[in-house]
């Protein structure tokens, strides 16, 4: 996002924060296909292990748990020793850390290596949104977006990949083979993430030391304001990613295909929506793409929860997906610009909360008043995110770059 300014500043040219989103862009897709490539793999390690339903779902929150503790953790760090280090090891250590679950042979040894593959999947987040947001400050673009698309484009070849390679290879010299292509990538996008800095803008630092004793307390509750537009978007894709699916077929009669189709088309809508957001929040501000998607998810939710038939259904999955793909990284890129790495830590956490919070929620609302029904509170949060940000709108007021 660009910063509020009432006189503008030529944002600083050069190859070098060209080569810096590069580097970036890099870091998020392959966050996004080292992850895709370990969720294909549960099954497998699921067998493995002998765990039931029960202990696999309670090792699972070992990557939930490891994640939220270090979000916090990593604004510090990331204010101490800079963004670009941060990054780069906290992709390493999810590199490494990949390769543990299929090493494991009981659902508490999973729990435990899930633990510190969470921990460095919640860094490498927090850290890498701090490195953005610098980024979009001195190129005064609001190209967030493009890197929340870049993570889900690099999910998609991850699970694409995964799928076809799954029958001929184990669960371990997969995830090696992943943990190889991390390293790789975090060697070469590492090295030019700390050659490349993005510059300091000259009138954010004293507008930010001018204003921090007084508005230090509006700033904070501006980020919890973010961070709940984020938990009320995040809520509705950790469902559709799990509950989707189900919903076609069990609710709808739809075959295999089709209950696979409503999510692929989900999230391919999801990606288009994310390649195009920055020309979105360009042309129309944070406030209103955060209204529009917000109104827009919330009717394709509510269609999707609610159709007659499943081909209805994967069209309101379809427009929910453009809806929701910007609400997140918008949300976290103003946290940023609001509070700095600490604004991305905690914004990150509360959005992240949702994410948790969604797959159960929906679960318990199944079994006391049917599937359909609780997913409409996906529609209902994502109302929720359109009110909060209509009702705050005049903090997302920003400059045109």
């Amino acid at each position: 996002m660009a910063l509020t300014s009432d006189r503008q500043v030529p944002a600083p040219a050069g190859t070098h924060l060209v080569r810096l989103r590069i580097a970036l862009t890099a870091f998020f897709a392959m966050d996004g296909f080292l992850f895709a490539g370990w969720v294909v793999r549960i099954p497998a390690i699921k067998a493995q292990t002998g765990a039931g339903a029960g202990a696999l779902g309670l090792a699972l929150l070992g990557v939930s748990a490891g994640a939220v503790a270090f979000m916090m953790i990593t604004g510090r760090l990331c204010r101490r020793f800079g963004s670009a280090a941060v990054t780069t090891a906290s992709a390493a250590a999810m590199a490494l850390s990949i390769v543990l679950p299929p090493l494991t042979h009981s659902a508490t040894a999973l729990g435990l290596v899930l633990l510190v593959f969470g921990a460095a999947y919640g860094s490498l987040n927090v850290a890498m949104n701090s490195a953005a947001v610098d980024l979009i400050s001195a190129l005064r673009r609001p190209v967030m977006p493009s890197f929340h698309a870049a993570f889900s484009l690099g999910g998609m070849l991850g699970a694409g990949l995964g799928g076809l390679i799954a029958g001929s290879l184990s669960p371990t010299v997969h995830l090696l083979l992943l943990a190889a292509i991390g390293l790789l990538v975090t060697a070469v996008a590492g090295r030019a993430l700390r050659a490349h800095r993005a510059p300091a803008v000259p009138e954010r630092l004293p507008a930010a030391e001018e204003t921090r004793p007084r508005g230090a307390g509006r700033g904070r509750r501006l980020v919890l304001v973010f961070g709940l537009i984020a938990l009320c978007t995040a809520y509705g894709e950790g469902a559709m990613a799990d509950w989707g699916a189900l919903h076609l077929s069990q609710d709808l009669a739809a075959g295999p295909g089709t209950a696979a189709a409503g999510y692929a088309v989900f999230a391919l809508a999801m990606t288009i929506g994310r390649l195009t957001g920055t020309t979105v929040v360009q042309r129309f501000g944070a406030a209103r793409a955060l209204i529009a998607g917000g109104t827009t998810a919330t009717a394709g939710l509510l269609l999707g929860a609610l159709a007659p038939t499943s081909w209805t259904a994967c069209a309101g999955f379809a427009v929910a997906g453009l809806g929701l793909a910007n609400i997140f990284p918008i949300a976290i890129a103003r946290a940023g610009e609001t509070g700095g790495p600490d604004g991305v830590a905690v914004a990150s956490t509360v959005g992240y909360g949702g994410m948790l919070l969604g797959p159960p929620a929906i679960g318990f609302l199944a079994e006391a008043v049917g599937l359909p029904v609780a997913l409409t509170t996906l529609a209902l949060l994502a109302a929720v995110a359109a009110g909060i940000a209509y009702a705050t709108r005049g903090a997302h007021h920003t400059g045109r770059p």
